[in-house]
């Protein structure tokens, strides 16, 4: 079953291309074995490469049942996973695809709590072990089941080595998940989701997400004494604002969507009164802090906003 994803993840890596349906993987790389033939003489290599490609049918079968081939994560890989989510006492880790439990392990020994999921009943049962080894039994599960099928809902930090495909299917119900979660994933992406953050080790990516609030509709607030409106066009983390003050619309600076955190400026140039907006998203409010350059003059005041219509 390894086969797959190794494959997969050489064709990305030497490419720099998405990945391929099993069926164009295996014509690229038979491709590839008869240069080698020729060019190189490379017989064992390519008997070996042959080999595995005539065997991928079989191997797509089965990883089928099992959603993913298992390969583990390297170890400086997992280190940077952590790092870049930020892992630490308080956060609630779950492993989709866990494994040889390393990645939970890991987190535990972070301080950590978190389970891992794996349809392996073998991958289970080592990962029990290695948590024992490791001496964080008492702060790790893993559990046989299907991923797709298991409640996420209690994670503070998901992570993944999956492929594209099944992150595809996951996406809808990561995109549901308490705002603020956050979600990395080794060596796959999530398809037109751009990652907040994408880093290398080596040759191989760790893509990172913090789950968005649902921000898009219009909210309507009022600050030093004027009111304002504000409508939302939204796109993962991506925003765009129409901010209005009365009829005179705003010109808009630096707008941030973090997880449920919201931030940016509106200036308005008739004038030059400058409003700075930073708060939480909760259902349909959003509760914070504004500051209020008028001139010479700064204020701060509590910003509290109502939405009128969510889309």
């Amino acid at each position: 079953m390894r086969y797959i994803l190794q494959l997969q993840q050489l064709w990305i890596t030497r490419t720099g291309h998405g990945e391929l349906t099993v069926s164009d993987l295996t014509k690229q790389f038979a491709n590839y074995t008869f240069i080698r033939m020729k060019k190189l003489r490379d017989l064992k290599t390519a008997l070996a490469v042959s080999a595995s490609l005539i065997l991928l049918p079989a191997y797509q079968c089965h990883a089928q049942d099992l959603d993913v081939p298992y390969v583990p994560t390297p170890h400086d890989v997992v280190t940077k996973m952590l790092e870049v989510t930020n892992v630490g006492p308080g956060d609630y880790v779950i492993d989709l695809g866990s494994g040889d439990g390393r990645i939970v392990i890991a987190a535990a020994e972070r301080g950590a709590v978190g389970h891992g999921i794996d349809l392996n009943p073998v991958r289970v049962s080592e990962a029990v072990n290695n948590a024992r080894k490791a001496g964080v039994e008492d702060r790790v599960v893993f559990i046989e089941g299907d991923l797709f099928k298991h409640d996420i809902n209690q994670a503070t930090v998901i992570t993944m080595y999956l492929l594209s495909s099944v992150n595809l299917k996951l996406r809808p119900h990561i995109l549901e998940l308490r705002p603020g979660t956050r979600i990395v994933s080794h060596a796959f992406s999530m398809g037109d989701w751009e990652a907040d953050e994408h880093v290398r080790v080596d040759n191989r990516h760790v893509y990172y997400w913090v789950v968005p609030a649902n921000l898009k509709g219009q909210w309507e607030w009022t600050s030093g004494g004027q009111r304002f409106t504000m409508n939302v066009d939204q796109e993962f983390q991506n925003i765009d604002l129409d901010v209005r003050s009365g009829n005179r619309s705003l010109t808009v600076e630096e707008p941030l969507l973090s997880g449920d955190r919201i931030n940016f400026a509106a200036v308005d140039r008739n004038n030059g009164n400058r409003y700075v907006f930073n708060g939480r998203i909760e259902d349909n409010s959003i509760t914070g802090t504004a500051q209020i350059h008028s001139g010479n003059k700064q204020t701060i005041e509590n910003w509290s906003a109502t939405s009128r219509g969510r889309r």
